[in-house]
């Protein structure tokens, strides 16, 4: 009876991981036309051991993205880690010349727009165009965005692309307007600072217990006591 009951719980959640894996969200179309099938946000394991499970924060959800790791974590509003998975950010060099990265630092989510997003910035040769699903925008041109290639280093002109479903899910369900994004340092940087420190729990001091006049045996001074 438990052999049995033991399969059909591995049958159920096979067909759930298969299920979820073909999910219409893990599907993108680049500028091409060619349809990409990528991997559910949830299955996606990058940044999981990395990031710490809890950090310090001052009540505000957090998107945070480590160009170093190629990952992305998410932290509710009391700190903890809700999601981690795969980003790439702008590369070293760009082909029209100067550095494509991504710009470092503490910024706010100003806009966003749904699965029909598109840059106003590339190509260069038609002053835009280019396919930017569930974009979310932090500093100026620079956003959070689906793509259909998230390799496990930084490849973009910019933008911090994600999977496409962890893309619809932080769009929905996660960032909002305000939302704070920290985009932390490249490898010859060092801009992080204590941010990776998870948070500590707090100590409290023990009271100290007030002495009772009675319990003590007072002394007069000058005389020896054996």
């Amino acid at each position: 009876m438990l052999k049995k009951y033991c399969l059909l719980l591995l049958a159920m959640t096979t067909a759930l991981v298969g299920c979820v894996q073909y999910d219409e969200s893990t599907y993108i179309t680049d500028d091409m036309g060619v349809v990409h099938h990528s991997k559910y946000y949830t299955l996606d394991k990058r940044g999981r051991s990395y990031f710490p499970k809890q950090i310090r924060t001052l009540g505000h959800k957090t998107f945070v993205f480590d160009p170093k790791e190629a990952a992305w974590a998410a932290y509710d509003v009391y700190g903890n880690r809700i999601m981690t998975g795969s980003a790439s950010g702008g590369k070293d060099w760009c082909e029209e010349g100067g550095t494509c990265r991504t710009v470092t630092g503490t910024f706010r989510v100003y806009n966003k727009r749904g699965i029909n997003c598109k840059s106003g910035e590339y190509p260069v040769e038609t002053h835009g165009g280019t396919k930017m699903p569930y974009c979310m925008y932090f500093f100026q041109g620079y956003t959070i965005h689906a793509g259909y290639e998230v390799p496990q280093y930084n490849a973009s002109h910019g933008c911090i692309r994600v999977l496409p479903s962890a893309a619809k899910w932080l769009n929905e369900q996660f960032i909002t307007l305000g939302t704070q994004v920290i985009v932390l340092s490249y490898e010859d940087e060092n801009g992080d600072g204590h941010w990776l420190q998870p948070k500590t729990p707090r100590v409290e001091p023990k009271k100290q217990q007030p002495l009772r006049v009675s319990s003590l045996r007072l002394r007069p001074r000058g005389r020896r006591y054996a």
